[in-house]
C-alpha cells in the first residue's frame, strides 16, 4: 500500500485481505473475542500485518503463505502454524510446498520444530481430504 494512506482505508483493505486469507468464519471469531484490552491489538494487526504486509505487492500470497509457515514453525507458534496452514491452502499452495518448507525449518530451525509443525499440518491436511 502506498505511503500517504490513510489509517481508516489501510484498515479497510488489511480486513479484505485478512477475510480473503483467512476466512470470514476465523475473522469473525476473531471480532467477536475483541474487548476493550484487545481492541487496539486487532486493529493494530489489521492495519499493519494485513493492511500493510500482506497487501504489498512485492511476493505472491502464496510465496507470503510460505514464509509465514516458515517463521511460525521455526519459533514453535503452533496455534498460528494451524491457522496458517488453513491459510496457505486457501491461497493455493500445494500440499507438496508446505512439505518443503517444513523441510527447510528442519535443516534452519530444528528437526524438533518441523516435527511437530510437520504433524500439525498433516492433521489439517487429512481433515481437508476427508470433509
Amino acid at each position: 500500500m502506498p505511503d500517504g494512506v490513510d489509517d481508516r482505508t489501510r484498515h479497510a483493505q488489511g480486513m479484505a485481505v485478512r477475510r480473503e486469507v483467512l476466512g470470514d468464519e476465523h475473522v469473525d471469531r476473531a471480532i467477536e473475542r475483541t474487548t476493550r484490552f484487545t481492541e487496539l491489538f486487532q486493529d493494530f494487526i489489521t492495519r499493519y500485518a494485513w493492511g500493510e504486509v500482506w497487501s504489498s505487492e512485492g511476493v505472491s500470497r502464496q510465496t507470503r503463505s510460505m514464509l509465514t509457515l516458515a517463521i511460525l514453525a521455526a519459533q514453535g507458534c503452533e496455534e498460528e502454524f494451524a491457522m496458517h496452514v488453513r491459510a496457505a491452502r486457501r491461497n493455493g499452495v500445494p500440499p507438496e510446498h508446505i512439505r518443503e518448507v517444513l523441510m527447510h525449518v528442519a535443516i534452519y530451525a530444528g528437526v524438533p520444530r518441523a516435527n511437530r509443525a510437520f504433524a500439525i499440518a498433516n492433521t489439517i491436511l487429512e481433515q481437508e481430504q476427508s470433509g
